[in-house]
């Protein structure tokens, strides 16, 4: 019986977000980690009632310090551009590129000595601590990506799938053809990098390229995918011994209905976290 794709649609949740989504506190203790000693160091500032002298002195005595400073602007790397009505700049902070007088300039300009001078703050270990789990946030992205993944893969592991020669993940098109002997060339990718699926399961006389992904928020990016695998469906319908298995949810897709649509019309092996739990891969791979 054909499904009704409003009704499928409905089921599409708002997030899958686990415990772990929110922060890596491992990365962060870690980052702490490699500019603890550092960050200790540049404490004997706070308070200070001349910082500049301090802080010439400091970076005399302890040079190494000065890999902290970007970290305290929430910068990543170890190089930092600037420019005002002085001139222009490009400091450096693995070693000093420009006079010392200059690097007091940057910390007077950005309002850094303001901050460690004043008790705007009482250890920069813990205000690190702080901008590492705000800049973490940044790979929430990559991390809801990975979830879906991960939902996908622990139904393969309860249904039996993930085992010996007959399961992988991240598998390029031309390893399916070399393993398997199957010929995958009607698979164009809409002329961009050879294709790799998310999982490869061989299960009986039939090979399934999976593809798995959650959207929360709309954009052109989902439009791209929907359209990208209706092309992938079409093109592998002709082929022998493969098929091409879509998972996909999200309430992103809702503003990408109409393109999700077409790619449901077409790809009869598409189905959403609702199908998962409803049994869809035992019956899938039966």
């Amino acid at each position: 019986m054909k499904r009704n794709f409003n009704e499928w649609l409905k089921t599409f949740k708002s997030s899958i977000c686990d415990y772990g989504y929110y922060a890596d506190f491992e990365k962060v203790y870690g980052n702490i980690e490699k500019i603890k000693v550092e960050l200790n160091i540049l404490n004997s500032l706070i308070g200070s009632k001349n910082i500049e002298r301090d802080f010439d002195k400091l970076i005399k005595d302890y040079p190494q310090v000065l890999k902290c400073i970007p970290i305290l602007l929430a910068v990543r790397g170890r190089e930092i551009y600037a420019i005002d009505g002085d001139g222009e700049y490009l400091f450096n902070f693995n070693k000093l590129n420009y006079t010392t007088k200059e690097y007091i300039m940057f910390m007077q300009k950005t309002g850094l000595f303001d901050l460690i001078a004043n008790h705007i703050i009482n250890n920069l270990v813990d205000y690190v601590m702080g901008v590492e789990v705000g800049l973490d946030s940044n790979g929430r992205k990559n991390r809801g990506g990975h979830l879906m993944e991960s939902l996908v893969e622990d139904y393969l592991i309860k249904a039996g799938l993930v085992k010996g020669d007959t399961y992988f993940k991240e598998m390029k098109l031309s390893t399916i053809e070399k393993k398997w002997n199957i010929d995958l060339s009607g698979i164009s990718n809409q002329g961009k990098a050879e294709k790799r699926f998310d999982f490869v399961v061989k299960k009986g006389k039939t090979v399934y390229g999976i593809e798995t992904n959650f959207y929360t928020g709309g954009g052109s990016k989902l439009n791209e995918t929907a359209r990208s695998y209706k092309t992938i469906a079409l093109e592998a319908k002709d082929i022998d011994g493969f098929a091409f298995v879509w998972f996909t949810d999200g309430l992103g897709w809702k503003s990408a209905r109409h393109n999700l649509e077409e790619a449901f019309d077409v790809l009869d092996n598409m189905y959403c976290i609702a199908d998962l739990k409803n049994g869809i891969i035992e019956r899938l791979f039966d």
